[in-house]
């Protein structure tokens, strides 16, 4: 296997069980196990044990969530359309701590309509927690939607200090 092929490895957290994949020298997924749009196994690749990206993409995202970590430091590819991946490039702009709406989010994109494909771009981004996807609420404060479940999304929000309703 070349260090380009799709690899992946699965590790458990107080969340959950997550799945990290990396393609050449970036990671391209973090997924909760059984979440909406987990991937299949020609995305995921091969298992690797050993391999020093997926080993610093763990360790990263083991401290996020005990919260000893407040970023991360790793080199992000998540593969998607122009407009999804524009989405996400404003989700990495989100602080910790704090939250936005999809409709602010169509509004910073100067398509203020487009808050349903602003949620489906969202809803599809392939780097969960490295990419504050978890930071989006509807235009009421709710919090709504979630592939890996509204009570991971509510665990993230509330590990990151936000006050919720």
């Amino acid at each position: 296997m070349t260090d380009a092929a799709p690899r992946h490895r699965t590790i458990r957290t107080p969340l959950g069980e997550y799945t990290i994949a990396a393609e050449g020298a970036a990671i391209t997924g973090i997924w909760r196990r059984d979440q909406a749009h987990f991937p299949g196994p020609d995305r995921l690749g091969t298992a690797a044990a050993d391999n020093a990206l997926l080993d610093e993409a763990a360790a990263q995202l083991l401290a996020y969530i005990a919260g000893e970590r407040e970023e991360f430091d790793l080199p992000l590819s998540p593969r998607g359309t122009d407009f999804q991946r524009r989405v996400w490039s404003l989700l990495a702009e989100i602080p910790r701590g704090y939250t936005t709406t999809y409709g602010q989010i169509a509004r910073v994109l100067d398509a203020p309509r487009a808050s349903q494909a602003v949620g489906g771009a969202v809803g599809s981004n392939p780097i969960s927690i490295a990419i504050p996807c978890h930071r989006v609420l509807s235009s009421t404060g709710a919090i709504t939607g979630y592939a890996g479940g509204v009570e991971t999304k509510r665990a993230l929000l509330t590990l990151e200090g936000v006050e919720l309703p």
